[in-house]
């Protein structure tokens, strides 16, 4: 199984940007992960929000192959404990598909990808920047992947 997390835009904070590259790296000790970045949407003054989702979402449905585990991050997705994170993802990669974690741009997902995907996801009932997201998703897949390894990174 290999796990992709897709993004759209590019990370413009340089301090997020590092740390969400240590997590990507560490991940990588564990599992087959890659962090694919989108383009932003170019001239968007004059479009809608709706329409900004749906060139959004044609992108990132031209990522997706037909068997891919499709995984929103979402604030009405299904919210998990840490440990329920990990024991989560470790059904995922024994069902063996390869997943997919999908973070939108400022405006959420088209209908047409969330026709197309599986499940959502939520970190927290709060509300985070998008850029602030994938840093929390890697950190969160990592320790997932040392609670199932029982490291000492996660204490409960």
């Amino acid at each position: 199984m290999k796990v992709n997390l897709l993004v759209v835009g590019k990370t413009v904070n340089k301090e997020l940007e590092h740390m969400i590259a240590d997590y990507c790296q560490r991940l990588k000790h564990y599992i087959s992960f890659e962090l694919i970045t989108l383009p932003d949407l170019k001239n968007t003054k004059g479009l809608t929000e709706e329409q900004i989702k749906q060139a959004e979402g044609e992108l990132i449905l031209a990522k997706l192959g037909p068997s891919a585990d499709v995984v929103l991050l979402d604030e009405h997705g299904q919210e998990y404990r840490s440990v329920e994170l990990a024991q989560w993802m470790q059904k995922k990669q024994n069902a063996g598909r390869d997943l997919w974690l999908v973070i939108g741009g400022p405006y959420g997902f088209s209908e047409a990808v969330y026709d197309r995907a599986n499940s959502q996801l939520s970190l927290s009932k709060l509300t985070f920047s998008h850029q602030m997201i994938r840093l929390l998703v890697v950190e969160q897949l990592y320790r997932a992947m040392t609670i199932l390894r029982g490291e000492p990174y996660h204490h409960e």
